[in-house]
């Protein structure tokens, strides 16, 4: 076992644990309630809960390479983000769904490079973003472009869901879509209405530009 990661639950333990202890408690006694389902990509540089600085409780998280959502398939196969997206709605009752894309993403720079024989799974993966990529010279623009329209690409994928869909047009679930930038912290959001993404402006009381 890694020993920075045994320090860290040590530290987990002693130091960050005892200061939600009840909050701990509180969700085993009554069970989890997250209002929202968040979509993102298995990414190590990206970290739902401190993105959107919320508790233990607060999300539930479906991450996979490259935040993708398979179209809904009613067979007997094992559908992992499926199942969760099921779980979310049904069992949970979630009222919002984020699909966060991310600059940078590997997922999304594999879909302008050959396929790669040795990693047959990871090659159908990439197929759920193929939709989203555009023509010309791969360039950081054009990547940062494709990884919003993918995000795009997904929440219409989120429609074959039936569950969803009905939610959906009941007015009782939202869709949402995101894209974070790692290097500045900055998060767009997909306004439908206009067509792209705008950025979320920092709270007027942040000490931060």
């Amino acid at each position: 076992m890694p020993k920075h990661l045994i320090e860290g639950i040590r530290r987990f333990q002693t130091e960050r644990f005892p200061l939600y202890r009840e909050h701990y408690e509180r969700l085993v006694a009554e069970g989890q309630r997250p209002s929202t389902l968040f979509i993102g990509c298995s990414d190590s540089r990206v970290v739902p809960h401190l993105l959107t600085d919320t508790l233990p409780g607060e999300l539930f998280v479906v991450r996979n390479i490259g935040n993708f959502v398979p179209p809904f398939e009613p067979d007997a196969g094992y559908h992992g983000t499926s199942a969760a997206i099921e779980f979310a709605v049904l069992a949970l009752g979630v009222t919002d769904i984020v699909v966060c894309g991310h600059s940078h993403c590997g997922a999304v720079r594999a879909l302008y490079a050959p396929p790669d024989p040795a990693s047959p799974h990871v090659s159908r993966w990439l197929g759920l973003g193929e939709e989203a990529k555009v023509d010309g010279p791969v360039t950081e623009p054009m990547l940062r472009r494709t990884e919003q329209r993918s995000v795009v690409l997904q929440l219409g994928r989120l429609m074959s869901y039936p569950m969803v869909r009905e939610r959906v047009e009941r007015g009782d679930l939202s869709l949402h879509g995101w894209h974070y930038v790692i290097e500045d912290g900055s998060v767009s959001i997909l306004d439908v209405r206009l067509g792209e993404f705008v950025p979320i402006a920092p709270h007027p009381a942040s000490p931060y530009p």
